[in-house]
């Protein structure tokens, strides 16, 4: 169901099923792309088949009708404080529900605000799938902090980085450098490209590598 925000952003929220109290919270920052069917169905299943209760917010609230080249183009003008802002805002809503714990996860430009957020101490664990480990030169503006420098913050959450070996938004420059950061794990998929893990209709999608990295980030948020 959608919901607002204290900070006024959009979100899909979803409890566990028969009213069963959530065994963690999981707040889920979507792709560029932003909530549409494709994360509303996560949010869902996520909840249903974990009993966790799960809240992803809108990335460009108020802007949602963007196409994906403004899209691409607006992230340079995000702020770190308002955009993390929201994942902490969706971290106190499913408190609020009942969530013992509450950990984070994005994909592609999510998986960045991901790493963000992992340094605030806030969140219990976090898992980014391709995120970026440092901003792209495009996306840097006043606002961007480097997803790198939050993860060496103290008190950043342990984090579990799901690679692609052939991405070129995680180049293996930016790699090396994220497997050297203490609490952080590196799984890298040799042949997987950007966002070859949650959306079964892109061409890069593999299912066998997509199956095996939800199964390590499930293990990881529940251990």
């Amino acid at each position: 169901m959608r919901i607002t925000l204290p900070t006024g952003t959009p979100a899909e929220l979803a409890l566990p099923p028969d009213d069963r109290p959530p065994v963690l919270g999981l707040v889920l920052h979507p792709d560029i792309g932003g909530l549409r069917p494709l994360f509303d169905d996560m949010v869902a299943r996520l909840a249903a088949d974990n009993d966790w209760a799960v809240c992803a917010p809108e990335p460009f609230p108020g802007r949602e009708s963007m196409t994906l080249d403004e899209r691409m183009a607006a992230v340079a003008g995000l702020d770190d404080g308002e955009h993390v802002g929201d994942l902490l805002a969706a971290a106190d809503v499913l408190a609020d529900r009942g969530a013992p714990r509450v950990a984070v996860m994005g994909f592609c430009m999510g998986g960045m605000y991901a790493f963000k957020a992992a340094g605030t101490g806030r969140f219990d664990r976090a898992v980014a799938f391709y995120g970026m480990i440092r901003v792209p030169e495009n996306w840097q503006g006043s606002g961007q902090g480097e997803p790198l420098q939050a993860l060496m913050q103290p008190g950043a959450c342990p984090t579990l980085a799901i690679i692609g070996g052939r991405d070129h938004f995680t180049p293996p420059d930016d790699v090396a450098a994220l497997k050297t950061v203490p609490g952080v794990t590196v799984v890298e998929y040799p042949e997987g490209e950007h966002g070859f893990v949650h959306d079964p209709s892109r061409p890069t999608h593999r299912p066998d590598d997509a199956a095996d990295a939800w199964h390590r980030a499930t293990a990881f948020l529940t251990t």
